[in-house]
């Protein structure tokens, strides 16, 4: 482990970034304390300080309350001896004002290396060691940040002044953050980690009354090191190609590339498709050439699905072709990290754009380019990026059984060279795209994705896979166990204003609301209404949607007045979520007529409908009253464009075959996205609402 360097250097340094630190001295020797102490007010603090002493109260270097310089010297004397039992050779001694007493507060920093410095802060004490009460961001933080992080801790109420004590300047500890920030910031790669723990809070402001820094060499920031620019690449050819080239199909034996050929012969690709083979002139009716090197300027995409330890050669080979694709695994995931960095070099030294290895490569109907079976789906505006190929089959299958369009799924496997960054700043900026959706591991350029992600305007929705939910176990610091992949994630999702789910449906639930909502301006409240029979269901609709971290709010007067008129509330009580009969029996139009009066004394932005399928066809034989309420919740929508109207469709697996697929065909056809559960529909609204706040500011 890294060994520290002294604390009173390191609060020399923050000091020259505005951080307040006591006043204090230091003394080689314990008897030369005292005369170093003359100065210094009681009570006072001891520390020694060298190799041995990264946690000096553990270690019993640590003396507090003394009354005198005098005592200070004999505190330091006895510390000695201490010390010296433990084999423990301190290099020198701090003696310090010892600060007045206010709430503690831990404020750190660790150098993550994918997304780089990551800064937390606390409540210190047992709010830090039992409850966990931190949060989190990625630095450099703005000052919005600095307030939002300290808003997000449970026990924010501390700051304010609890029974009697006076609250705390929050500003001061806004500015604390914010010095820390760019002190991680100017240090880059050059520290571990980073902490004040304690930083005593008070009316009068906030004091850092110890500090430390791991895995720097010096205080002074190193130098920076020059970085390639981003890569700027047209990534057209690789979604439309003109040319597709397959290497490693088999004439005796079927294989990946063999079945590739069926897949782009199944899907009509419209342009040239050749496969590489050294000897055949077809393989399955598909003409051969004998190297990548021959395939002519019109192969704008070469797969490669032969072993690992071919890939390089065969990549070497592939001069002129824009985009090369390496379908085989074999390389870093499987502990052979030298196989993936001579295939990047073999990409470099040919002048082509690597995507992979471990990748199924692209899907994109508009451009032909398919790795699933079967005829594309229609073109839509949802792109989707992934390191899983598996998975992105399945949210392309599952989307488009769901009515999902898609402008592309691009899959990256270990992101040897093409990363999900690059590919997100291309999406961006993709006038044929209108929403993104992400699976990522190891993002490999975490910081320019975090960059990437920030400066997109679009609604982004990301699952995340491997999040360790453990503190990070070798950390020198209560920072750095704190800070797990898991609350990096989260963290980044708070800056950049995306969106983060926990489950593929809940990514493809939040990418069918993005398809139909995202044009909406919504512009009404922040809050949510939601409307629909069976009090038991509508108790368990407000639980999800505040698990959400959504808030329905009461109906106005004036509305319960219009409900009444209407009829309603005679068995129930008008509120929100609110009990509306919705039966084969009833008026297939009540829900519409009831939100619409609603609406006008109250405009919510979101309005989510709800229906239990089994009761249509326990008391009912026919589909047509269920597909009549989804024809006029559809109406609802139609005649209210600004507002985002979601559909729930409870226990949909009552229903005959084929009558739920009429219900959510019926519903997209008037831009309502449906849903089985209360749960997944309370995500995708969240997401859109966050989205929208990070955009525009508002619901």
């Amino acid at each position: 482990m890294s060994t520290p360097l002294p604390e009173h250097a390191v609060k020399a340094w923050i000091a020259g970034f505005g951080v307040a630190v006591p006043r204090g001295a230091t003394a080689t020797a314990h008897a030369e304390l005292e005369a170093a102490a003359a100065g210094l007010a009681p009570p006072l603090v001891v520390k020694a300080y060298g190799p041995g002493l990264l946690h000096k109260s553990d270690a019993g270097a640590v003396r507090l309350g003394l009354g005198s310089a005098a005592a200070a010297a004999a505190a330091a004397a006895e510390m000695l001896d201490s010390l010296a039992a433990r084999g423990i050779v301190p290099d020198g001694f701090l003696v310090e004002e010892q600060a007045p007493a206010g709430v503690e507060v831990i404020v750190g920093a660790v150098r993550d290396p994918a997304f780089g410095p990551v800064l937390l802060v606390g409540l210190g004490g047992v709010f830090t060691e039992v409850l966990r009460d931190t949060a989190l961001r990625l630095a450099p933080i703005t000052e919005a940040d600095a307030w939002a992080m300290l808003e997000e801790l449970r026990g924010a109420a501390l700051l304010d002044g609890l029974r009697g004590r006076p609250p705390v300047d929050r500003g001061a500890l806004v500015k604390v953050l914010l010095a820390v920030s760019d002190m991680v910031t100017a240090l880059g790669d050059g520290f571990t980690e980073f902490e004040l723990n304690p930083v005593i809070c008070g009316p009068d402001g906030a004091v850092a009354v110890d500090a430390r820094l791991v895995g720097a060499t010096g205080l002074e920031p190193p130098a920076p090191v020059p970085s390639a620019p981003a890569p700027v690449t047209d990534f057209t050819p690789l979604f439309a190609p003109r040319g597709v080239a397959v290497v490693g199909a088999s004439t005796k034996k079927p294989n990946f590339g063999n079945m590739f050929l069926g897949f782009y012969r199944a899907a009509g690709f419209p342009g040239r498709l050749v496969a590489v083979h050294p000897t055949a002139p077809e393989i399955d009716g598909v003409p051969c050439v004998p190297s990548l090197a021959e395939v002519g300027p019109d192969v704008d995409y070469a797969l490669v699905a032969v072993p690992a330890e071919r890939c390089a050669g065969v990549v070497r080979e592939a001069r002129g072709i824009p985009f090369v694709q390496v379908m085989s695994g074999g390389f870093r995931e499987m502990g052979h990290p030298e196989l993936e960095a001579d295939l990047l070099d073999a990409a470099r030294s040919a002048g082509v754009r690597l995507l992979g290895p471990n990748c199924m490569g692209v899907y994109s109907p508009a451009g032909g380019q398919t790795f699933i079976g079967g005829t594309p789906g229609r073109p839509g505006r949802v792109a989707v990026v992934s390191q899983s190929g598996g998975l992105a089959g399945e949210v392309i299958k599952v989307g488009e059984r769901r009515g999902l369009a898609f402008s592309t799924v691009a899959t990256v496997g270990n992101s040897a060279d093409v990363t999900p960054a690059e590919l997100v700043r291309h999406l961006a900026a993709d006038p044929g795209t209108s929403a993104i959706g992400l699976y990522l591991e190891d993002p490999r350029d975490g910081r320019g994705l975090y960059e990437a992600l920030r400066a997109v305007d679009k609604p982004v929705v990301a699952l995340v896979g491997g999040r360790s939910g453990q503190g990070r176990k070798a950390a020198a610091s209560h920072t750095g166990g704190m800070i797990s992949d898991a609350r990096v994630w989260s963290a980044l999702a708070a800056q950049a204003g995306i969106s983060l789910v926990t489950s593929q449906d809940d990514l493809i639930g939040v990418l069918d609301l993005f398809d139909l909502h995202g044009g909406r301006p919504a512009p009404g409240t922040g809050d949510v209404l939601v409307i629909g029979p069976s009090g038991g269901a509508s108790v368990l609709a407000a639980d999800a949607f505040d698990d959400a971290g959504l808030e329905l709010a009461p109906l106005p007067d004036a509305a319960r007045e219009a409900l009444r008129a209407m009829g309603l509330g005679a068995g129930s009580s008008l509120a929100n979520p609110l009990e509306i009969p919705v039966g084969p029996r009833g008026d297939p139009g009540l829900v519409r007529n009831a939100v619409t009066a609603i609406l006008a004394e109250r405009p919510f932005a979101d309005v989510v409908a709800h229906v239990n399928v089994q009761s249509f066809f326990t008391f009912g034989d026919s589909a047509d009253p269920l597909l009549a309420y989804a024809r006029s919740v559809g109406e609802l929508q139609r005649s209210r464009p600004g507002t985002r109207v979601t559909l729930v469709v409870r226990n949909a697996e009552c229903a005959p075959p084929g009558v739920e697929d009429a219900v959510r065909e019926t519903a997209r056809e008037a831009g309502v996205p449906v849903y089985r559960g209360m749960e997944a529909a309370a995500v995708a609204v969240a997401a859109a609402k966050r989205h929208v706040r990070s955009v525009h500011g508002s619901a």
